[in-house]
């Protein structure tokens, strides 16, 4: 992982969820995706904050965009790793900050995402 690959990802990955393109978000992740959120928590109940599969993600972020139709990240920083980054945020919609620590496969897809959020 480099900080320029970090830092294009980190606006990228901020651009296509300001966006609120479904398709442009997904792009990002790989098949096998998992995700870990206290947002899928409320979203999905039954999925105990847990949700696995690219499409089950897909179906989750749809949920979620039709309900903050405002969403809008603001990038505060960007922390790098050996097969990681941790992009800290603030949802201006949800008037919190936000750490997302995602891990990429060897394609330079996420494959994985542990979300925290400010309460």
């Amino acid at each position: 992982m480099t900080k320029s690959f970090a830092l294009e990802f980190a606006k990228d990955w901020i651009d296509s969820w300001n966006s609120h393109n479904l398709n442009k978000i997904m792009e990002h992740y790989s098949e096998d995706f998992t995700i870990e959120s206290p947002m899928a928590l409320r979203i999905v109940p039954n999925s105990k904050g847990f949700i696995a599969g690219k499409e089950n993600a897909r179906a989750y972020w749809k949920t979620a965009l039709e309900k903050t139709p405002q969403l809008n990240f603001e990038l505060i920083d960007v922390l790098v790793g050996i097969n990681r980054l941790t992009l800290y945020y603030s949802n201006s919609a949800a008037n919190r900050k936000s750490v997302e620590i995602m891990r990429f496969n060897n394609n330079n897809k996420v494959d994985e995402v542990i979300v925290n959020y400010s309460e």
